[in-house]
């Protein structure tokens, strides 16, 4: 039965064998004819080439246009020569076979011009137009689409009508819209190609009709203007979605930073200025623990994240529980000196991570799951910051079903809205603290995770969210969960809609003055807790 099935499948190999060789055989003059003549012979040789449509052609018309086709001397072949030391490494332009090395004084190198560059571009992209894969159609109609070429027109037509896939179909048409705008075909052609260019709506369409606004032809200048108005209308319509996904990216970072300060503050009363330093430890936790995935199980690093995610929150946790111990708990209903004192602590903790890692930022790296991007129309999402938002929306959600459906949760709630008669009935106040501060600390250890993936890693990454973090407590209220989401969303879309008009800083100082006279109005916040101790 194997002796039949190789006698079946010689000759079918020897037929694929003589097909390729009698291809080859084929395009061999239409190559080697590249090195004779002028210019416009070549001109009409890289015209004969694309008219065959086969793909075998396109690393003769690569290595032409970038300076790489030589003419042997001693038979007259065409070759591709790469520099290699002192002489040339020589390839077959067809078959990709390693022809040796030889000097360069036994190669006459193809010469091209900008005209000749300009017709090899175009019988590339005619190729690669009729590609077979997919994704190899799309990057030449983008690539024509980008250079305007209007040489390539033709070779789209014939592309448009041989393609099967809708979106590259789509994007042919587009690509031809944008090289028929460069061409001088007739104004009918050119308001055709403005509408289909209309229909995309993005920036790209819009500077070629701007490009065109202020042609002599009246007709022309009433479609670009009609068009330029639909595109205008389309951006900004993106531009407040873009602002929206940028506020809510930003408002869950916020989010992860503040939700662990609005139970320590909640509870506690605790202003705690080294909870930055909490952010930062989770942040380097999660190096350290990539370097060792790095060192150790470098195929297995893709699941770093998990195993980070619950050392940040243990290694934050506990540092948090060391300072309440240690410090807070002598320093009850005493604010200025709680203050002073977690600060100290945050510039020891500063220090220390200086210390033992450098005062340079560490690198941390994505996962392949975090990394790269996907788009909605016009809008770009990074996986990064999605999984970011979708990882603060979770801790939420698993920190309010805690806080309603566990004893602990009960115990905090009492203590937060009346901590006297919590105690007067029973619940011991001083071990609800600790865990309250660890577990605050905690998840400010995790979201410092998070930000290691969209943030430097230093010793000061911490600061940079502290002030925010006390603006998203105070304005969503004390203590309140719900407020601390509906705040920092609110904050960080807010942000992203000022920044185009104040900058980055001004923003920052008008939502400060707005928080500011919010709380003048509303002292307790958004969402103030409910208890006679409460409002007293």
């Amino acid at each position: 039965m194997l002796l039949a099935l190789l006698l079946t499948l010689l000759p079918l190999a020897l037929l694929s064998s003589a097909a390729g060789a009698q291809d080859h055989a084929t395009l061999r003059p239409l190559v080697d004819a590249l090195g004779k003549g002028s210019f416009s012979d070549t001109e009409k040789q890289v015209a004969a080439l694309a008219a065959t449509g086969d793909p075998a052609v396109v690393p003769a018309l690569e290595a032409l246009t970038n300076g790489d086709l030589y003419v042997r001397k001693a038979d007259k072949a065409v070759v591709i020569g790469k520099r290699a030391g002192g002489s040339l490494a020589l390839t077959d332009p067809l078959t990709g076979e390693a022809l040796g090395s030889t000097a360069s004084s036994a190669l006459d190198k193809i010469r091209v011009n900008n005209r000749l560059r300009r017709t090899i571009r175009a019988a590339l992209g005619g190729l690669t137009l009729r590609a077979a894969d997919a994704n190899t159609r799309r990057q030449a109609a983008e690539a024509i689409f980008k250079a305007q070429d209007a040489e390539g027109i033709e070779a789209l037509d014939a592309a448009i009508a041989a393609e099967t896939d809708p979106g590259v179909a789509k994007l042919m048409r587009e690509a031809r819209a944008a090289a028929v705008l460069a061409s001088d075909l007739s104004t009918e052609d050119k308001i055709a190609a403005i509408d289909t260019l209309a229909e995309r709506g993005d920036r790209d369409a819009l500077s070629m009709i701007t490009a065109v606004q202020n042609s002599d032809a009246a007709e022309l200048q009433e479609a670009a203007g009609a068009a330029l108005a639909r595109i205008q209308k389309l951006q900004a319509a993106w531009d407040t979605a873009r602002n929206v996904w940028f506020g809510l990216s930003l408002g869950s970072v916020l989010l992860l930073a503040a939700i662990g300060l609005a139970i320590t503050f909640g509870v506690m009363g605790v202003i705690n200025m080294a909870h930055g330093e909490m952010v930062m430890l989770g942040a380097y936790t999660t190096f350290v623990v990539q370097n060792l995935f790095r060192a150790h199980a470098p195929d297995l690093f893709d699941y770093s994240l998990l195993v980070a995610l619950p050392a940040a929150f243990l290694v934050a946790g506990l540092v948090g529980v060391g300072i309440e111990r240690g410090i807070i708990r002598f320093l009850h209903n005493r604010p200025l000196e709680t203050l002073l004192a977690t600060w100290g602590v945050s510039l020891i903790l500063q220090q220390a991570v200086r210390s033992i890692f450098g005062p340079t930022n560490q690198e941390v790296g994505n996962p392949a799951f975090m990394s790269g991007a996907f788009e909605i129309g016009q809008l770009t999402i990074t996986y990064n910051r999605l999984w970011i938002l979708v990882f603060a929306l979770t801790v939420f959600a698993a920190l309010l079903i805690a806080m309603k459906f566990t004893r602990f949760g009960l115990n905090v709630r009492a203590v937060t809205q009346n901590r006297r008669m919590a105690a007067s009935m029973g619940i011991r106040t001083p071990l609800v603290d600790a865990p309250t501060f660890g577990l605050g600390s905690g998840i400010a250890g995790i979201a410092g995770v998070a930000l290691s993936q969209i943030d430097n890693v230093s010793p000061n990454l911490g600061q940079s969210y502290i002030i925010d973090s006390f603006m998203v407590v105070v304005f969503g209220g004390v203590g309140n969960l719900w407020g601390t989401l509906v705040a920092a969303m609110s904050l960080g879309v807010a942000n992203k809609f000022l920044e185009p008009f104040a900058g980055a800083v001004l923003a920052k100082i008008l939502v400060l003055v707005f928080i500011i006279l919010f709380i003048q109005k509303r002292p307790r916040g958004l969402f103030a807790l409910k208890g006679r101790a409460v409002e007293a």
